[in-house]
């Protein structure tokens, strides 16, 4: 009986022995703490730039209320804002206005352009985009819908109010 005991009592003592050690080993770094920790740590290549255009200032430019169709403002932050263009309940593009400030390299592609759109250049990326820069923004039509064509999306550029967008600050 005294045997038992003592066997109970060794193996509660070696089971806190073992639960205390492993408790306090420290963990082992995981395969993305230090990719996170130098993302976290670095000040340029943030998302936005402090010097971006605030979102709500882009939405008088974009194109005025046209018969059966509907604008649905859908995000707007500094640098950026977009809209869905809805028909009859159904998406048929996105609109947007970006600061390029933001992402230099938006505005690169437009250096070869050969088209314009109401006299700014522009660019069809893929088969769904089509975008013109004015200054340092950048106007994007995508569209949702198989029956929004590249003329359709370049149409819908040319309702925004470029040249009042060439002119904010």
């Amino acid at each position: 009986m005294i045997l038992t005991r003592k066997r109970r009592i060794l193996a509660a003592l070696l089971l806190s022995v073992v639960l205390l050690t492993t408790a306090c080993t420290p963990k082992a770094p995981g395969r993305f703490d230090q990719v996170q920790q130098e993302s976290s740590q670095q000040k340029s290549g943030q998302a936005v730039a402090k010097n971006a255009t605030q979102g709500e200032k882009f939405n008088e430019f974009f194109p005025s209320a046209q018969a059966g169709y509907q604008s649905v403002y859908t995000q707007e932050k500094k640098g950026f804002a977009e809209a869905k263009l809805k028909k009859d309940g159904k998406d048929l593009a996105m609109l947007s206005i970006s600061d390029t400030t933001s992402i230099p390299t938006a505005a690169a592609k437009f250096s070869n352009s050969t088209k314009k759109i109401g006299g700014y250049p522009a660019v069809e990326q893929g088969k769904t985009q089509t975008a013109v820069l004015v200054g340092k923004y950048q106007v994007k039509v995508l569209s949702r819908s198989p029956s929004f064509t590249a003329s359709d999306r370049a149409n819908w550029i040319s309702k925004f109010n470029l040249d009042g967008l060439a002119k904010l600050k």
